[in-house]
């Protein structure tokens, strides 16, 4: 989950195009993570680059908000998640934690929440993780006893999932263009991952309803859309409205000559609804968790302040008819 300069947005870990020509069946990897699983706290490994001290300093890319489309977004955010990996996996490892489920900064852990049922209920399902990251979630739900299948933009990332282990496949794939058959899957779930960084939302959600088997369900967290109303400040200065909530032209970072190299993409909380029902998942809760007490960490605009405040997640919980 990424801190920016930008109004009320984190980000996590999406997914991207990569393996269109895999076997369109569950299990299919491009990487296979080594059988094993540890509670270690992630810190500076022999994968995690150091900085080079004489390199000279990138220019600092300028921020504004313009259209960008399914293609230059998914270009800007693969490429940003493989530089950025390393540095990510530093500052947050520890609150994600190896083998935690973490819904979003508050520190909802599925533990507590059960949104894709209690633990027991687990035990032998085909789980999607998308946006999977160092498949932090995908660990935990193995642990359960469910078969889960972590899938994500960034091979860097994955590179991540690989050093941290676990006996479950790794996909670099996008999640517009899942690389699954049809009904391969009993749930799924994203964690920050894909739907904010994607331009067609509905295309996602079609794609997890088709390897979604029926009955199935698809819970998904992103930032709360009102956070794009406030500029992303963890003091006072973060509580007053210094945007309209009802733009939706994508927030973008951009090099020198005007590429893309970094995209967010607001929807509105209706937006959020209508996309789902468009796919033909149906809606059944929609979660807004309220920032605990124990919680005195500051992460870029989230902060206690704002987060007893206003909200700062939404988590969408869906089901397959």
């Amino acid at each position: 989950m990424r801190e920016g300069a930008h109004p009320g947005r984190i980000a996590a870990f999406p997914a991207q195009v990569s393996s269109q020509e895999a076997t369109r069946a569950r299990g299919t990897a491009s990487a296979t993570a080594p059988r094993r699983v540890g509670r270690k706290s992630t810190t500076r490994e022999p994968i995690i680059q150091e900085p080079e001290t004489n390199r000279p300093a990138e220019p600092e890319p300028e921020a504004t908000r313009r259209d960008a489309g399914v293609a230059e977004s998914a270009r800007a955010n693969r490429g940003w998640w493989d530089r950025n990996a390393d540095e990510y996996q530093v500052e947050h490892g520890t609150f994600l934690g190896d083998d935690r489920f973490m819904w979003g900064p508050e520190g909802l852990d599925e533990v507590e929440a059960e949104l894709l049922g209690a633990p027991e209920e687990l035990k032998g399902r085909d789980v999607l993780e998308i946006g999977a990251g160092a498949a932090q979630c995908s660990r935990w739900l193995a642990a359960q006893g469910a078969r889960p299948v972590a899938l994500d933009l960034s091979h860097r990332q994955l590179q991540h999932a690989l050093r941290i282990g676990g006996s479950f496949p790794l996909v670099c794939a996008d999640a517009g263009a899942l690389p699954f058959a049809d009904g391969s899957f009993d749930l799924a779930c994203s964690a920050y991952g894909a739907l904010p960084f994607v331009a067609d939302p509905q295309l996602v959600l079609r794609e997890v309803r088709r390897v979604l088997r029926p009955g199935g369900r698809f819970v998904f967290s992103v930032t709360h859309p009102i956070r794009w109303a406030f500029p992303d400040k963890p003091g006072p200065e973060g509580l007053s409205v210094s945007a309209s909530y009802f733009d939706r032209t994508p927030y973008v970072e951009q090099d020198e000559e005007g590429r893309a190299i970094y995209v967010e993409h607001h929807r509105t909380l209706g937006d959020r609804v209508r996309d789902i029902a468009a796919s033909g998942l149906r809606l059944v809760d929609l979660v807004e968790p309220e920032w605990p007490a124990w919680n005195t960490a500051e992460w870029g605009g989230w902060s206690p302040l704002r987060g007893h405040l206003i909200p700062g997640t939404a988590i969408f919980v869906c089901e397959r008819d």
